[in-house]
C-alpha cells in the first residue's frame, strides 16, 4: 500500500493544478445539485419490528387523520378570572378560529368546548390537527399558525406551540464555528505556521462541503433522518482535521530531514496516508456496522457518516498532496515562533513521557485502569429514552408548552397511551370495549381515560389513557408493561385483543431493540477491525490490546454521559435541557463512532512504534520512539476532536448536544489515557510479544507494508534506468519542476533517508 500511495502523492504533487481543479469541480457540482434536487430531512424516529411502531402504522392505516402532524397551542393568564374572563375567552376564541382557517389546519376545536381548560382555570389547550403527515408540514405552515395567535398575544396571554410539529431536532446552531476555531488554534501551536494550519482546515472544509452536498442532495430521492447530515457534520470535520493533520506533520518532517517537497510529500502519503487509509477504513467499518441493529434511521445516520468519512481519506490522499505542492517550501511561512520546523533529534515532552511510562509499565497501568473504571461506575445505572417536548431547550415554545401543561392538566397529558382494542373476535364489539375500559380505568397508574374514536368497519377502538405520571417515570413504564399484561386475560373474557402504543411505550421498545443489537453489534465491528488491525501490523496481540482498550474507552464515556445527563452533574456548567434518561440511540452511535476513532490513535501511535522496531530498534527503545514521534501529533489530533464535538454540546438540540458530549468525553479518555498512557505501558510489558505472528498466518496474509519498509528499501536502491531511486516516478510537473523534479533531473539524489 505505502508504495501505490506513494506515486498517488508524488502524481498529486506534480499534477496539482489538474486535482484541485477536479476537487474544485466536484465540490461546485455536488453543491449545485443540492441546491436544485434537496430533500427535506425527517424528524420521525422509526423503528420497525416493535409492538409500538406497528400499532401506529396500524391506527395510521385504519384512522388515516391519525397519522397527520399535530400541535398543541397553549394559552396561559395570570390575569383576575383566568381563560374564562369574558375578554380572555373572546381572544383565544379568535386566535383558535384563524388557526383553524390556515391553509392545511384541518382541526382546531375551540377549547371552551371540549372542555380542554386546566383545573386552576389558568391554561386552556387548544389541540390542532394538519391535514398532511408531520414531514410534510411546511415551515410557512408553522408561521401562519404562530401569527394566527397574534389577538391571544395581543390580550397579554402567554402563547406557546408544542406537540410533533413543533418538536423540532438537529437543528445546527452554529456552535461548530467555534469548534473550528479551537481546531485552527490547535493548529496553529503545534505546526508553528499559519500556512501549514490552514491546510487541514481547507481541506476539511472541502470534504465536509462535498459530503452534506450529496447527503443533502439524496435526501431528495431517500428518507434521511435529520440527525444524519449533523453527525456527517460533527464527524466529518473532525477526521477530516486530524487525518491532514498527520500527513502535514510528516511532511514536514521529512523536509526537515533534507528531503525536497515533493519526495516529502510523496513520502509522507506513503507512511501517515497508509495509516489515514486503515484509520478511515476501520471508521466507516464501525459506522457501517450499525446497519447490525436492524434500526434504519440509525443505518442512515451510520452510512452519512461514514461516506463523510470516505471523502475526507479520499481528500487527504489526493487534495492535501496538491496543496503540498503549491506551498512547497513556503509551507512554514508566517510561523507563530521562530523555529517552525524542529530538529528531529530534539527531546520532546512526549519523548519524556513515554520513558516514564517504559520505566514503570505496570504502575502506570494499574493506575489509569482504576481512572477508568471509577469513572465508568455510573453506566451501571444507565436508563434508555427517547427525546420529546420535554427535552427541548428551556426558554423554547416546545419546552414551554410541554411545562405548562405538565404543571396545570398533570404530567401524564404529556405521556398519553393510545390502547388498540381489536373487537373483530368478540361476540359483542361494544361490551368488549366497555370491559377493557373499565379494567384499564382501575389499573393505579391510571388518571383517566379520553372519549374513544370507533371504526365500525373495522372493528377498531382507539382508548387513549393519560397516566397518573409522565412520559420518562418509570410508573409509567411500569403501567405500559401492566397493560401488556393485561393482554391474554382480556382476550380471555372479552374476546377483544389490545396492543399498545405512545411516547413511553416507544421509548420501551426501542431501548429493547438496541440493547439487544448490542452484542452482535460489538461483535461484528471488534471482529473487523481485529483482522484489519492484525493485516495492518502482522500481530496478535496489539488488535487484541487495541478492542480492550476501546471498550474501557466507551464504558469511561457512557459512566459520565449518565453523570451529566442522567444525575444531573454538571447541569450548571452545561446546560442540560431536561434531566432524565439518556437518548435510546446514543450508547450504540457512540460506540460506532467511537471505536473508528480510537482505533485512529491506535494506528497513529503504534504503527510509528512498529516502523522504528522494523528499522531495528529494541522493544521499548521503539515504544520511546513512537511516542516520540507521534505524541504532539496524536495530542493536537485528539484536542482538535474534542473541540469539533464539544462545541455541540452548548447547542441545545437534545440529541445531538449528548452524542457530542459523549464523543467529547470518549476522546479525551481514549486519547490521553487509553492510547497515551496505558497502550505504551502494555506494549513495554509485551516486549517483543507484542509482535508475535503465527508463521502458518505469516504465509498467507497479504503484506500492506503499512510502515514503507519495503518503499524505503526499493528507494535506497542505487538509481536504474534514471529512476533516480523514485518509486514509480511520474515524468513531467505542471510547474516545470520548481519543487525539485529539476534539481532531480540534475542528478541530486532524489531522497536521503
Amino acid at each position: 500500500m505505502a508504495t501505490y500511495l506513494y506515486r498517488l502523492g508524488r502524481l498529486c504533487f506534480r499534477r496539482r493544478r489538474t486535482v484541485l481543479a477536479v476537487w474544485l469541480a466536484l465540490l461546485i457540482a455536488v453543491g449545485g445539485a443540492a441546491g436544485a434536487f434537496a430533500g427535506k430531512t425527517s424528524d420521525e424516529f422509526k423503528v420497525p419490528g416493535t409492538e409500538a411502531q406497528a400499532t401506529l402504522d396500524r391506527i395510521t392505516d385504519t384512522f388515516p387523520e391519525q397519522g397527520h402532524g399535530s400541535a398543541q397551542v397553549v394559552f396561559a393568564t395570570d390575569g383576575a378570572g383566568g381563560v374564562a374572563a369574558p375578554d380572555t375567552a373572546r381572544a383565544v376564541g379568535e386566535a383558535v378560529g384563524r388557526i383553524a382557517a390556515v391553509p392545511g389546519v384541518s382541526a382546531a376545536p375551540d377549547p371552551y368546548a371540549t372542555g380542554a381548560l386546566s383545573p386552576d382555570g389558568r391554561v386552556a389547550l387548544a389541540l390542532v390537527s394538519f391535514d398532511r403527515e408531520l414531514g410534510d408540514i411546511t415551515d410557512q405552515q408553522r408561521d401562519a399558525v404562530r401569527e394566527a395567535a397574534e389577538p391571544a398575544r395581543a390580550a397579554g396571554l402567554t402563547v406557546a406551540f408544542g406537540g410533533d410539529a413543533y418538536n423540532r431536532m438537529a437543528q445546527v446552531e452554529g456552535g461548530e464555528a467555534v469548534g473550528l476555531a479551537v481546531a485552527g488554534l490547535v493548529l496553529v501551536m503545534t505546526l508553528g505556521s499559519l500556512v501549514a494550519a490552514g491546510l487541514p482546515l481547507v481541506t476539511a472544509l472541502v470534504g465536509v462541503g462535498v459530503a452534506l452536498a450529496g447527503l443533502l442532495t439524496l435526501a431528495g430521492s431517500f428518507e434521511i433522518i435529520s440527525t444524519a447530515p449533523v453527525l456527517a457534520l460533527m464527524v466529518g470535520l473532525a477526521v477530516g482535521i486530524d487525518y491532514a493533520l498527520f500527513i502535514v506533520s510528516r511532511h514536514r518532517r521529512h523536509l526537515a530531514e533534507g528531503l525536497e517537497p515533493d519526495e516529502a510529500a510523496a513520502r509522507a502519503n506513503a507512511t501517515a496516508g497508509s495509516a489515514v487509509v486503515f484509520a478511515g477504513l476501520t471508521v466507516v467499518v464501525a459506522l457501517a456496522g450499525l446497519a447490525v441493529a436492524g434500526v434504519p434511521f440509525l443505518t442512515v445516520m451510520g452510512l452519512a457518516a461514514s461516506g463523510a468519512v470516505v471523502v475526507a481519506v479520499l481528500v487527504a490522499i489526493t487534495l492535501l498532496p496538491a496543496l503540498l505542492g503549491f506551498a512547497g517550501r513556503a509551507i512554514d511561512r508566517l510561523p507563530v515562533w521562530r523555529r517552525a520546523l524542529r530538529a528531529p533529534d530534539r527531546t520532546t515532552l512526549g519523548e519524556r513521557w513515554a520513558e516514564l511510562v517504559v520505566r514503570r509499565p505496570l504502575v502506570v497501568l494499574l493506575t489509569g485502569l482504576t481512572a477508568l473504571v471509577a469513572l465508568a461506575v455510573p453506566a451501571a445505572s444507565l436508563t434508555l429514552g427517547l427525546p420529546g417536548g420535554g427535552s427541548q431547550a428551556r426558554g423554547t415554545d416546545a419546552r414551554t408548552a410541554y411545562d405548562l401543561i405538565d404543571r396545570s392538566f398533570g404530567p401524564g397529558f404529556n405521556a398519553p397511551l393510545v390502547v388498540v382494542v381489536d373487537t373483530g373476535g368478540a361476540a359483542r364489539p361494544d361490551a368488549a370495549v366497555q370491559g377493557v375500559a373499565e379494567k384499564l380505568s382501575g389499573l393505579d397508574g391510571v388518571r383517566t381515560l379520553l372519549p374513544p374514536a370507533v371504526d365500525e368497519p373495522s372493528g377498531t377502538t382507539l382508548l387513549t389513557v393519560i397516566p397518573k405520571t409522565g412520559p420518562d417515570h418509570a410508573d409509567t413504564r411500569d403501567l405500559v408493561t401492566e397493560i401488556r399484561d393485561q393482554r391474554d386475560g382480556l382476550k380471555a373474557a372479552t374476546g377483544a385483543r389490545i396492543d399498545v402504543t405512545g411516547t413511553t411505550a416507544a421509548n420501551i421498545d426501542v431501548s429493547a431493540k438496541l440493547t439487544d443489537a448490542l452484542p452482535p453489534f460489538v461483535a461484528v465491528i471488534a471482529g473487523i477491525a481485529m483482522v484489519l488491525l492484525a493485516l495492518a501490523f502482522r500481530s496478535v496481540l496489539v488488535p487484541l490490546k487495541a478492542v480492550a482498550g476501546f471498550l474501557l474507552s466507551i464504558t469511561a464515556s457512557l459512566g459520565a454521559v449518565v453523570a451529566v445527563y442522567q444525575w444531573g452533574w454538571l447541569d450548571g456548567v452545561i446546560d442540560v435541557p431536561k434531566v432524565g434518561p439518556v437518548v435510546s440511540f446514543v450508547p450504540i452511535l457512540l460506540i460506532g463512532v467511537l471505536f473508528g476513532l480510537a482505533m485512529d490513535y491506535e494506528l497513529f501511535l503504534v504503527s510509528g512504534m512498529k516502523e522504528h522496531h522494523v528499522h531495528g530498534m529494541a522493544p521499548r527503545e521503539a515504544v520511546v520512539a513512537g511516542v516520540k514521534n507521534g505524541a504532539r501529533v496524536v495530542t493536537a489530533a485528539a484536542l482538535i476532536m474534542i473541540a469539533v464535538f464539544g462545541s455541540f454540546v452548548f447547542g441545545h438540540d437534545p440529541i445531538v448536544q449528548p452524542i457530542g458530549f459523549a464523543l467529547a468525553v470518549g476522546v479525551l479518555v481514549d486519547a490521553f489515557v487509553v492510547r497515551m498512557a496505558l497502550v505504551p505501558a502494555a506494549m513495554a510489558l509485551f516486549g517483543k510479544a507484542a509482535w508475535w505472528f503465527p508463521k502458518s498466518l505469516e504465509r498467507v496474509v497479504p503484506r500492506v507494508d503499512m510502515e514503507g519498509e519495503q518503499l524505503l528499501a526499493r528507494l535506497e536502491k542505487p538509481a536504474n534506468g534514471g529512476a533516480n531511486g523514485h518509486v514509480g516516478d511520474e515524468n513531467g510537473d505542471e510547474n516545470g519542476g520548481a519543487a525539485g523534479g529539476a534539481a532531480d533531473d540534475a542528478g541530486r539524489p532524489a531522497a536521503r533517508v
